[in-house]
């Protein structure tokens, strides 16, 4: 049986292990996480769903802050692992740990050489790509530049946001790693290098890139929202005040960028610089996540026709 070490952190990461783990193929003999963090407004500590599945399973536990120079990583180079797994760890695995072992690959979610890089799924969204999907690839020293074992896609359709496309790639890498993990262990299947000259890049998404600037499209603004939906979020100021944005609908219309320019009970249409942004779920700021239709019908009460969001 082949002994694997595992490295992922969120939800994605544990559709991919838990995979590995209901196949019955492989022997995971360690799964190596990010350290429990502070989330929420309480800063309760929260496990990674990746450890929450390892522990489920009693399978020991690694969550070195940095694993590079560890006592974890020096621990995890004597267990004997034939290769190790990645899937959205969040962390640059060291050339020695990649020595120690016959083969290490990661699941990326994206079609490589595109969107190298920690928020592919983002990226993919807010420039509008109609399609997505997942690369298996060897791993080596620079990111997420190895050659690449096996890719499958899917499209990504208007409904689509970060956390659906999170879902559906999760299960699509989760099934092509399990097929085609056994032919590369026994050689028959050969990885291809990746076309350079092509790559591009997601960057780990910046606080800056969250604000809609109003100017733009209606379309684009959509893909910045959907794209940014459940996490980070977009947003955008309403009486100088953070007003976020979780979900609208790219409509027609015309008007200042940023103004109001239709309030029903059930609508709230704002101009963009092309066409018009109907939002559909919003947050206030001190407020919970809302329905626009309640928000209408609360907070938003005093809005007109002519108001503006923006700076």
């Amino acid at each position: 049986m082949t002994k694997l070490i595992f490295m992922g952190t969120p939800d994605f990461s544990a559709t991919v292990l838990e995979g590995l783990l209901d196949s019955r193929v492989y022997d995971i003999i360690a799964v190596v996480t990010q350290p429990d963090r502070a989330v929420g407004r309480k800063k309760e500590i929260k496990m990674t769903p990746v450890k929450e599945v390892a522990l489920a399973h009693n399978l020991p536990v690694y969550q070195p802050e940095k694993l590079s120079g560890s006592s974890e990583m020096a621990e995890l180079m004597t267990l004997g692992a034939d290769g190790i797994i990645t899937a959205a760890f969040g962390q640059f695995l060291p050339t020695r740990l990649l020595d120690s072992v016959d083969f290490a690959i990661n699941v990326h979610a994206s079609l490589l050489p595109k969107y190298r890089g920690g928020a592919p799924i983002h990226y993919a969204l807010m420039n509008g790509d109609s399609e997505t999907g997942v690369t298996i690839m060897e791993m080596v020293k620079e990111m997420d530049a190895g050659d690449m074992i096996a890719k499958a896609s899917l499209p990504i359709l208007d409904e689509d946001n970060v956390g659906t496309l999170f879902e559906k790639l999760a299960v699509l890498g989760r099934d092509l790693l399990l097929e085609s993990l056994p032919a590369y262990i026994a050689g028959s299947l050969i990885a291809q290098p990746q076309d350079h000259s092509q790559a591009t890049f997601s960057p780990n998404i910046q606080p800056e890139e969250e604000k809609l600037n109003w100017d733009r499209s209606s379309r684009a603004l959509f893909n910045q929202v959907r794209g940014m939906c459940p996490w980070p979020v977009a947003h955008t100021f309403l009486d100088g005040k953070r007003f976020k944005i979780y979900e609208a609908q790219a409509v027609s219309g015309q008007g200042k960028p940023g103004e109001i320019i239709e309030k029903s009970k059930k609508n709230l249409v704002v101009a963009t610089g092309g066409g018009a942004l109907s939002l559909r779920v919003v947050q206030p700021a001190g407020k919970p996540k809302m329905p626009i239709v309640d928000f209408l019908n609360g907070f938003g009460r005093s809005l007109e026709v002519g108001d503006s969001f923006g700076d």
